[in-house]
């Protein structure tokens, strides 16, 4: 008699408001059956241990402790996705799997190839929408039911729709319907997953549930109504750090999304725009799955970009010239996050004060962002290089000086992240070429030695790309 229920975890390392997990504790009440945990340890991301996969596989680590501890059965099978559930088929009886699916782009490849394998060896497959508040399909046009290609009237749309509740899960009916088995299901698995934690060199700290809802709590009660006043900007901490915890799954959007409505506020709908703005970017690409590879827009698709391997390496080294640009960099290799101004900023800088093509950077913030998300990443890289859907006209080109200006008024950013800098003068520190050759060797910044020259000039790079942009519009 098959008697084993299967939660595939896969970004969702929690076991509150969890769709597939709750689903799965009613079928087993509902079959008198018993479920258990499943990690397949994809080798698709095991190859290169960047800052992106260090903190994702530690969450991982931190979950499957969780588990242990509250004696719940989380097991990891290394190998394809196919050749685990081949592998853990044939060790347990099981009856059926339940995940939360993906909709775009590698996931949803793994998920439709895994679905089928199950139902032809006839397992029953359970999926659901769980990691959106609105999945890509819910929200569309009235006139003629497509996507919708600009922000403002899918948000108008996505307000009115009523949201998804909190799902609530009780950890007694967990651990009531979870199966003993304690002995691993591979146990060379569980070797390849100690290595590959032993190839993780960060310390992070508060990672997994827990530290997620604390957070989640605190940023409501104490930042949030500044959110909108502060949100862009990068020398206080005005945003709430929680992308990375959507990321691993580890808090969950509706949970997120109710606790942030409860409050009526600038800050709050600011917030909520937010997570909308990751639902749209989710369903365009679940809509267009080339969106990691092709321009949305037909016109942007033979743009001239610049091969120019040596700025791109100062670009991602942070040491381009341009003051802001570098400090946004070095937090990035420094920290796997990013200001969301400073996303813009950078990615600005490379597309169009280098013309630098818009899939490198992607690429790069894929190594190392701790929250990355291939629909919203992507979005904003399109956004940036303006070839994407409701991207920024292609004749705005963000000044990397001005921004600093605006954004960073006193340096107090610059100077956290680029340390030759720290004794700039306040009114040189957004261009510190102007200092005279006395001031720069008096403060120990002699500018083209201890910090680079700007590496491009700004005005010429902004004409040229302007005309590249034009003839193609």
């Amino acid at each position: 008699m098959s008697d084993t229920v299967i939660v595939w975890f896969r970004r969702d390392f929690r076991l509150s408001d969890h769709t597939a997990l709750q689903k799965a504790i009613e079928y087993c009440e509902e079959h008198d059956t018993k479920w258990i945990g499943l990690f397949q340890l994809d080798p698709h991301f095991t190859n290169n241990i960047d800052l992106h996969h260090d903190y994702f596989f530690q969450t991982v680590d931190e979950f499957q402790k969780r588990c242990n501890e509250e004696d719940i059965p989380f097991h990891i099978v290394h190998g394809e996705p196919i050749d685990v559930f081949d592998k853990v088929t044939k060790k347990l009886n099981v009856e059926a799997v339940f995940y939360n699916k993906d909709e775009a782009g590698y996931g949803k490849q793994r998920d439709n190839e895994v679905g089928e394998w199950l139902k032809e060896n006839d397992i029953k497959v359970n999926a659901f929408s769980d990691y959106y508040l609105h999945g890509a399909t819910e929200i569309r046009t009235k006139t003629d039911n497509t996507m919708y290609q600009v922000f403002t009237p899918y948000y108008k749309q996505w307000r009115t729709v009523e949201k998804p509740s909190v799902i609530k899960t009780d950890l007694k009916e967990i651990k009531k319907h979870s199966k003993n088995l304690k002995d691993s299901i591979d146990a060379e698995s569980e070797k390849v997953f100690k290595k590959i934690l032993k190839d993780c060199e960060q310390t992070w700290k508060a990672l997994g549930e827990k530290s997620a809802l604390k957070r989640a709590k605190r940023f409501v009660k104490e930042r949030m109504v500044d959110y909108d006043d502060n949100r862009d900007l990068p020398y206080i901490v005005g945003t709430s750090k929680l992308s990375p915890y959507l990321k691993t799954g580890c808090l969950s959007v509706r949970s997120l999304y109710h606790m942030v409505s409860e409050h009526d506020s600038k800050g709050a709908e600011t917030f909520i725009q937010e997570i909308a703005w990751r639902d749209f970017y989710g369903m365009v690409h679940a809509e267009f799955p080339e969106f990691r590879d092709v321009e949305y827009q037909s016109k942007y698709r033979d743009l001239p970009w610049n091969d120019n391997e040596e700025w791109l390496q100062k670009w991602k080294d942070g040491k381009t010239g341009f003051p802001i640009v570098d400090a946004g960099m070095r937090q990035l290799n420094k920290e796997g996050w990013m200001h969301n101004r400073l996303r813009m900023i950078t990615a600005s800088f490379l597309t169009k004060d280098y013309l630098i093509d818009w899939r490198q950077g992607e690429r790069y913030f894929k190594q190392k962002l701790i929250d990355y998300d291939e629909s919203s990443n992507t979005g904003g890289w399109q956004w940036a290089s303006s070839t994407g859907t409701d991207a920024a006209p292609y004749f705005r080109v963000f000044n990397p000086t001005t921004q600093a200006e605006r954004f960073d008024p006193d340096g107090n950013y610059i100077k956290k992240y680029v340390e030759e800098l720290k004794d700039v003068p306040k009114k040189y520190i957004h261009n510190p070429s102007k200092m005279s050759e006395e001031e720069q060797k008096e403060i120990n910044c002699v500018v083209g030695k201890d910090y680079p020259l700007p590496s491009v000039n700004h005005k010429e790079q902004r004409q040229k790309v302007l005309s590249v942009y034009k003839e193609r519009t």
